[in-house]
């Protein structure tokens, strides 16, 4: 077994080394669901900029995902999904597509069996207002006046998460105006005549109308500031790419923003944000004639760093090119501005790491930690490089425990925004409107300033205290932004090994005792997204190379040892998985964006994890 494990880290290692760019980073398109292909089409559509080549390709590929039950799913192997379908079915419809034609009728059906459009969630709401589908009166309002607040009132801007702002912002422009664009069309087949159930809880069902009635009669002068604030607000946070959050539903909203406001299509801010979402585009040929599909986030700062700690973990030596390379090019990445974070965090210095290419209004704690601990295994020959990337390592770790939150964890974007009022709101039932600790990003965070050097740290001994606290009653921890609980396990317990605490403690017992009664019986570790909705998914599902992975990674932390019989099987699992060219494939989303709305697939978690896994198992 030690033989087929040196030959499957060699193999490994070789095509991770393959398909590095030439400038140092590592980076594959993440899949999403069709929702995001929907809303570019939308976009164009409402501002007047249709190409009819990208609107029959990207129809092609709507068309090519549609599900043996007629409806679009949110990831490979889910059922359809009421709002995704509704999304997908009006895209096509404005790509031409007739109901009577037997894919729309049969998505209708499914629309139609699942409650109608009636029971969406409020993103597709939107998008049907927008295109004159049903009365404006389903979305609550959002007010453009909320720009105008203080940070520190209660319903500040800064009280919901990066993506609820990048989100209620351009709400607010198109609440103002409440634009309708007439397609030509009725989708009146996918209702049932049922009354729609109401999408606030009763107590906010007055506030509501009261909004309402404010957003029909607001006084010119606070309206016109609040515009003004509103549309610098947006292009401040504009990247040098014309992207938002280098994301492409973000990137949507912040246009349909600008547009409300009344900017052109030739409107600079609007150009460069065509630009940006262009550059999300991959085209591809197929045998019906070209596809286009959108790349939704794309993730190389995210991807080099894990690359690169998985190379050096399995032998490559810090000197190496590739490595050097890598290391070079996430230092030119590195955030040099303040941004939104500053706000609960004033007069700490810029430093950290976003997930896209030059990202510089939102660096977030998981890049960072990542980049962090990346960095720190390279060893580059010239004293000035090296200083370089020390003092890249050493801004990053400041920056890192500066967005520490108050109760030892970390969240992905702003430190302590956990707004009690905020966290209850359901005017978005599409997005989350706080950004609170959670324990893969807390995991990563500690880990990282553990190997640092930093393990005796009152501040990351806070953090240990702290997934100690959220560790669940069977011993596994919630993964937030990977699939599930076995990526929030693996997180918890690599990163409380490195800091220093026992391998015998009970919390380490209880989650490798989760970990091994949750191994399959072929050997390897799976877990469905549906676990984010049904706990009997909790670590069940078919196995696959990343969360195979991260289960060994977290038991070779705890001292597992390669003979060990459920370590030699997973180990096993992995090597007889690995394809001819040193990698694995890997078909199940196991990435997480919003849990039980949005998910993606990484395509390089299938070949980097297990290097770092068996890497770690073959010294």
């Amino acid at each position: 077994m030690r033989t087929d494990l040196k030959v499957a880290v060699s193999r490994g290692v070789d095509h991770l080394l393959s398909i590095q760019e030439p400038e140092g980073w590592w980076s594959r398109c993440p899949d999403g669901n069709v929702m995001v292909d929907a809303v570019d089409l939308f976009i164009r559509e409402l501002l007047g900029v249709r190409d009819e080549r990208i609107l029959a390709a990207t129809a092609r590929w709507i068309r090519s995902q549609q599900l043996p039950d007629a409806g679009w799913g949110l990831y490979p192997g889910g059922p359809g999904d009421l709002s995704t379908t509704v999304e997908a079915y009006l895209a096509l419809r404005l790509a031409g597509d007739g109901p009577e034609e037997a894919h729309m009728a049969a998505a209708a059906r499914f629309v139609r069996a699942q409650g109608g459009a009636e029971r969406c969630r409020l993103e597709a709401h939107l998008w049907l207002a927008l295109f004159g589908q049903e009365d404006w009166r389903a979305v609550p309002t959002v007010l453009t006046e909320a720009v105008l607040l203080p940070p520190r009132a209660p319903l500040s801007l800064y009280r919901l998460s990066t993506w609820a702002r990048l989100t209620m912002v351009p709400l607010g422009l198109v609440h103002r105006s409440r634009p309708c664009h007439d397609p030509g069309f009725r989708t009146e087949e996918l209702r049932t005549g049922r009354p729609a159930p109401t999408a606030l809880p009763r107590a906010l069902r007055a506030v509501d109308r009261a909004l309402g009635w404010y957003n029909e009669h607001a006084l010119g002068l606070p309206r016109r500031r609040a515009v003004e604030r509103a549309v610098r607000w947006i292009t401040d946070r504009q990247e040098a790419d014309g992207a938002w959050l280098a994301c492409n539903v973000a990137s949507v909203f912040c246009l349909l923003g600008l547009h409300a406001a009344g900017l052109s299509a030739e409107d600079p801010a609007i150009r460069a944000g065509l630009r940006g979402l262009d550059g999300f585009a991959v085209w591809q040929e197929s045998a019906d004639g070209p596809v286009r599909r959108m790349n939704c986030m794309p993730t190389p700062v995210w991807d080099t760093a894990l690359c690169v700690t998985a190379l050096a973990g399995a032998g490559l030596g810090g000197d190496h090119p590739a490595l050097l390379r890598a290391a070079r090019w996430l230092a030119g990445q590195e955030v040099t501005s303040h941004g939104d974070w500053a706000v609960a965090r004033p007069g700490r210095a810029a430093g950290g790491w976003s997930v896209g290419f030059v990202e510089q209004a939102f660096p977030d704690c998981d890049d960072t930690a990542v980049v962090i601990e990346a960095l720190s295994r390279v060893t580059a020959p010239d004293p000035a490089e090296a200083a370089r990337l020390r003092g890249a390592t050493a801004r990053g770790t400041s920056w890192l425990l500066a967005m520490q939150s108050s109760d030892g964890g970390w969240a992905a974007y702003d430190a302590d925004n956990t707004s009690w009022i905020a966290s209850r709101l359901s005017t978005l039932d599409f997005t989350e409107l706080t950004d609170r600790p959670c324990p893969d990003i807390t995991g990563h965070a500690l880990e990282s300033l553990a190997r640092q050097g930093l393990a005796a740290d009152p501040r990351v001994r806070a953090a240990v205290r702290w997934l100690v606290r959220h560790q669940g009653a069977d011993g596994s921890w919630f993964g937030r932004w990977g699939a599930n609980h076995l990526y929030g396990t693996g997180a918890a317990v690599t990163a409380m090994l490195s800091a220093g605490v026992s391998p015998h403690s009970p919390p380490v017992r209880r989650a490798v005792g989760w970990l091994t009664d949750h191994q399959n019986r072929d050997g390897g570790w799976g877990e469905s997204l549906r676990s984010y909705e049904d706990a009997a998914w909790c670590g069940r599902g078919p196995s696959t190379p990343s969360q195979t992975s991260w289960a060994l990674l977290a038991l070779h932390a705890a001292g597992l040892p390669a003979d060990d019989e459920r370590v030699d099987r997973g180990l096993a699992w992995l090597v007889e998985a690995q394809r001819e060219d040193g990698g694995w494939d890997e078909e199940p989303f196991t990435g997480t964006v919003l849990p039980r709305q949005f998910y993606m697939s990484y395509p390089l978690y299938r070949h980097l994890f297990p290097v770092m896994a068996l890497g770690r198992y073959q010294h």
